[in-house]
């Protein structure tokens, strides 16, 4: 069951990680808070492709690198964590990107969140740890 997970996981991560980087890039530089070029000091498309590519390699990572699962899973988990503030923001300001045009599935995706976290944590637990 946890490979099914992992394999689910995986194809989420590098299917959405693609549309960062091509058809889906513009709904998701809307859904980048204004801050978050600041703080980075950066533009917001660069923000954008950045994710996607980090999206690719951990959705490749947890299904090539057995060995590191465990750790890919908690940098999956913290990925998920630290675009949850743009969720957010995409939320309070009511701006649509694709599959999130109403204010009902934006707030569900809020909800959705910890889903993820949790999921990336147990599909890729009960993977040893190898140094």
């Amino acid at each position: 069951m946890r490979a099914l997970a992992r394999w689910g996981l995986a194809a989420l991560l590098v299917a959405a990680g693609v549309g960062h980087l091509t058809t889906l890039r513009r709904g998701f530089r809307i859904t980048v808070p204004e801050w978050a070029t600041r703080v980075l000091r950066t533009d917001k498309d660069t923000i954008v492709v950045v994710s996607g590519v980090v999206e690719v390699m951990l959705g490749l990572a947890v299904v090539l690198l057995p060995r590191e699962r465990m750790r890919v899973g908690l940098a999956i988990a913290a990925f998920f964590v630290a675009v949850f503030p743009g969720n957010v923001h995409q939320w309070q300001q009511g701006t649509s990107a694709p599959g999130l045009d109403t204010d009902a599935r934006r707030l569900a995706r809020l909800f959705l969140q910890p889903v993820l976290v949790a999921w990336a944590v147990w599909a890729s637990s009960g993977a040893r740890l190898h140094r």
